[in-house]
This record gives structure tokens, C-alpha cells and sequence, in this order.
């Protein structure tokens, strides 16, 4: 059995889709940081994305645990021509694909990006092999592919797993055994 507590980054305070762009987190907040270490099981390993919202994030909760590489297939969605542009510009520019991508998630591509799906594809293999290997793993990882791990566990639709709210510095706790997944919490803050 393996135990999976994803982590949400901290806060970028940015205004526009961050995909691939390697933007800081804020981590100012030491007192929320102290606050989730502490809530975190101690005997757990660390990994996170290869971006660094995600990589200073978890240097900052491993707190003594086992710090593993970062995984560049944790990272979150490619965004492509979108990235680094605000949400009404590109609602405005493709209103169609724009709507089809959050409302039909599954297949739709965002522009010299990748859909709902390919991310998750990406993402699966590192799960499986992580989870093979450890028994408790804190995953500091983004909004998307944490979803996609929900959406895992849960067996639903891209669409009903995004109704689920995933902030910064939220936790959500899910449970492999033997391929069979179970949700313990989505979005719990410490």
C-alpha cells in the first residue's frame, strides 16, 4: 500500500495560465510551512516537479525526510501558445477551443500544448513507479496534475473531477493497494 499526499505549490500570484513557464512560488508564509511540515508524515519521501514552484516548495517541507529527484513528468499542464496569457485574452482570441478546453476536458489540445488526458498519461508512469517503491510520498506537484490523480482514484470524468478546488498549500490524500485507489481527502489545508 502506498500512501500519496499531494501538495499544491505555493502561491505564484501570477494572472495568467503558468504551465511549462518556471515562475517562483511565495514563500513567505513561513509560518503555513512550518504548519503543513508538521502535518505531514514524518517517515514519507519527497518528490515534486522539475519547476521551481514546485522544487522550492518541497526542499521547504522535507523537513529531515528523504528528498528523491525532482520528475520533470510532474509538472503541470503545457499550456503552449497559452501560457503566460491572461484567461479573458484567451477566451477572447479562441473563444471555442478556450471553452471546449475546461468544459470538455479530456482530448482538447490546448495550441502547441497538450490536453487533460496527455498530461495524465505523462503523469502515470511516475506515479506507478514511485508508488512501487514507497510506502508514504509527499508529491508537491500543480492544480492539473493533482486532478489528474484524483480523477485516478475516483474513476470519473475529467469534467466532474474538475469541480474539485485544489489551492496552494493544500493537501490531498490518496491511497494505492494493489491497483485499487481510495480518496482519504481532496484540498485539505493544514
Amino acid at each position: 500500500m502506498t500512501d500519496w499526499y499531494w501538495i499544491r505549490h505555493g502561491p505564484t500570484h501570477e494572472k495568467s495560465f503558468v504551465g511549462w513557464r518556471d515562475v517562483p512560488a511565495d514563500l513567505s508564509d513561513q509560518s503555513l510551512i512550518d504548519q503543513l511540515a508538521n502535518f505531514l508524515p514524518s517517515n514519507a519521501v519527497v518528490v515534486s516537479s522539475d519547476l521551481i514552484r514546485s522544487v522550492t516548495t518541497a526542499d521547504a517541507l522535507a523537513n529531515g525526510r528523504r528528498r528523491l529527484t525532482n520528475e520533470p513528468n510532474l509538472r503541470e499542464f503545457n499550456f503552449g501558445d497559452w501560457d503566460g496569457k491572461h484567461w479573458a485574452d484567451v477566451a477572447e482570441s479562441d473563444p471555442k477551443l478556450s471553452r471546449d478546453y475546461w468544459g470538455k476536458p479530456g482530448d482538447v489540445i490546448a495550441p502547441n500544448g497538450e490536453s487533460w488526458n496527455m498530461a495524465a498519461a505523462r503523469a502515470r508512469p511516475v506515479v506507478d513507479r514511485l508508488g512501487a517503491a514507497h510506502a508514504c510520498i509527499i508529491a508537491v506537484a500543480h492544480f492539473g496534475i493533482i486532478l489528474t490523480q484524483v480523477q485516478r482514484a475516483l474513476g470519473v470524468s475529467a469534467y466532474e473531477c474538475l469541480a474539485h478546488k485544489i489551492d496552494n498549500y493544500s493537501v490531498t490524500h490518496l491511497s494505492e493497494n494493489n491497483g485499487l485507489w481510495t480518496v482519504n481527502y481532496i484540498n485539505k489545508l493544514p
